[in-house]
């Protein structure tokens, strides 16, 4: 779990939540190598724990899209501890602005207006993919503006 969560109480909750789990599982499957087993077992929940752990850090990123965005427009290219600077954000203004329509509407709408997924479907009238594939691509786009590359 330490290798995964990389946080030690993190680590130990996953692993009470393992053990707890595994109470049930035992009686239910019948297992014939319990090590590679186990192991499988407690990568499933931890990468299921991260995965959920960034949900939540997605809607705290405010207006710096990624910390690894605005790394690479740094010098040193180290992460930022404290708020973004003023000629960060304008940087982001101009990496927004040049997002085409689509992903721009998004990206504003997620990020600036802290609306979820179905809220920005109904009120853009794009699918769920179709929203998904925006922020996707948008957040792309915004690092490659960072980075120099577009």
């Amino acid at each position: 779990c330490m290798k995964y969560l990389k946080n030690e109480d993190d680590a130990q909750d996953a692993l009470m939540q393992i053990f707890e789990k595994l109470l049930d599982d035992l009686k239910k499957h019948e297992i014939q190598q319990f090590k590679a087993w186990l192991h499988t077992v407690s990568k499933n929940h931890c990468l299921m724990q991260i995965r959920s752990g960034k949900a939540v850090y997605s809607r705290q990123i405010d207006l710096r899209i990624e910390r690894d965005g605005l790394a690479t427009a740094t010098e040193d290219h180290s992460a930022i501890d404290g708020p973004a600077t003023e000629e960060q954000f304008d940087k982001l203004e101009k990496a927004i602005a040049q997002l085409n329509e689509d992903q721009r509407r998004c990206i504003q709408l997620f990020y600036l207006n802290e609306k979820s997924y179905q809220e920005i479907t109904a009120v853009t009238g794009y699918s769920l993919n179709e929203v998904k594939s925006y922020l996707q691509n948008g957040k792309r786009n915004i690092k490659l503006f960072f980075a120099g590359k577009a």
